[in-house]
């Protein structure tokens, strides 16, 4: 499904013209489908749809609240990784009875306001964290549910600084560890295990990995099982990829083949935490070009997003699929930067693009997912608008901010 796409040479999303966005909203905006992001719900969720499961949706890769209330519909929960991710997760009205709780460092506050929320389960990182969430789940008379997230040193095969499941980086507990820190929780009076957890990294266009480190987590939870413990839930995390440039990703379908037999076998729910699946081809950045310049090594097109707006082509060297929203057919090779002071700030080095002129708008695709959500005030800039796209009918979802935005909070 394909919700940007050319109608009488003018680029649209839906139902609606980009230009007349741009006309509406200003730019640079964020503008997301609403249809591509009920379809990417809908098939993963179809594609897991004979065992029962949670798709705790990832709300690191878009948490603006228009966005959540849509999958809520659907009927996600949340997977949250901060106090503030809890906050907007139950404004949206996600039962926190479907919301779980990563994140290797927790604070004491944040560990007290998910337990005062009655979230379904944290993922516990640590000893030293299973031990505190113990300590205040007494503290306030309850008992904490918890699942261990367990490392299976297993190489995701994406970008380092997005793979988590290998001993080496910070996340989780090494899988020979896990079954002595699951028999410590017997001797807890103050939490509970209900499942056990893992997540091996971001943009995964294979299963394997994945299922190679369920395969470990099953064997685990059987073990477990065997103790007689008696635990409810498996959590895969999340990971599966989308498609950037050339990529080929296996999909939800290709997962569930292999994962689903597995989970049957244990007799648990199974629960998952998809983020950039779900939205990242839903959305797309909208920028307009404010000058070209060409020195004697090459051509810059520049534009009024930056780095600030969208941060992964300079954090991870990303690809981001680039049009002009007015279809041309002359090319040129090009370099896409933004307006802030950093040779870091671009979008495209030296690609073959559409060609542009001063005014032209462009639209960066596949920014849905950490995009607006990793964006920032850096250079004192605005950060953009965001506009949801339904049928015919552009809403906006937030607001541009303004100088005195940058300024709130601030004292002299």
């Amino acid at each position: 499904m394909e919700s940007f796409y050319y109608d009488n040479q003018t680029l649209c999303c839906e139902g609606v013209k980009l230009s007349d966005i741009a006309r509406q909203f200003d730019t640079p905006t964020f503008v997301y489908s609403q249809a591509q992001i009920e379809h990417n719900f809908r098939t993963l969720d179809a594609a897991f749809g004979n065992i029962p499961h949670v798709i705790c949706y990832s709300l690191k890769a878009n948490s603006n609240l228009s966005v959540g209330r849509i999958l809520a519909s659907l009927g996600a929960g949340a997977d949250i990784v901060s106090g503030g991710e809890l906050f907007k997760a139950l404004k949206i009205g996600i039962d926190p009875q479907r919301i779980v709780y990563a994140s290797v460092g927790k604070s004491p506050a944040e560990i007290e306001y998910a337990l005062r929320a009655h979230i379904l389960m944290f993922n516990v990182e640590s000893r030293a964290e299973l031990e505190t969430i113990n300590r205040i789940a007494a503290d306030i008379g309850v008992v904490a549910p918890v699942a261990l997230r367990v490392n299976p040193n297993i190489d995701a095969k994406t970008h380092p600084y997005i793979t988590t499941g290998m001993t080496k980086y910070k996340f989780g507990i090494p899988v020979d560890e896990a079954l002595d820190l699951y028999r410590l929780t017997r001797t807890l009076t103050n939490v509970a295990a209900k499942g056990i957890q893992m997540h091996i990294g971001s943009q995964l266009v294979s299963v394997n990995p994945i299922v190679q480190a369920a395969t470990r987590i099953v064997e685990l939870a059987l073990q477990l099982q065997g103790e007689e413990m008696p635990l409810e839930y498996i959590n895969i995390g999340g990971g599966l990829g989308i498609r950037y440039k050339d990529e080929t990703p296996e999909g939800p379908e290709v997962l569930a083949e292999k994962i689903v037999p597995m989970i049957k076998e244990t007799g648990c729910t199974l629960v998952m935490e998809p983020g950039r699946f779900i939205v990242g081809n839903a959305g797309a950045l909208l920028t307009r070009v404010l000058y070209t310049k060409q020195n004697p090594a090459k051509k810059f097109v520049i534009v009024d997003a930056g780095m600030n707006d969208l941060i992964r082509p300079s954090l991870y060297d990303a690809y981001h699929p680039i049009l002009n929203v007015a279809e041309v057919e002359e090319t040129e090779q090009v370099d896409v930067v933004g307006p802030i002071c950093e040779s870091g700030d671009f979008f495209a080095h030296e690609r073959e693009l559409p060609r542009f002129a001063s005014g032209d708008l462009m639209l960066i695709k596949c920014a849905g997912a950490y995009g607006f959500s990793m964006s920032s005030n850096y250079n004192a800039r605005l950060r953009a608008a965001e506009v949801i796209v339904s049928g015919d009918t552009p809403r906006l979802a937030r607001r541009r901010e303004t100088y005195e935005d940058l300024v709130r909070g601030e004292e002299l």
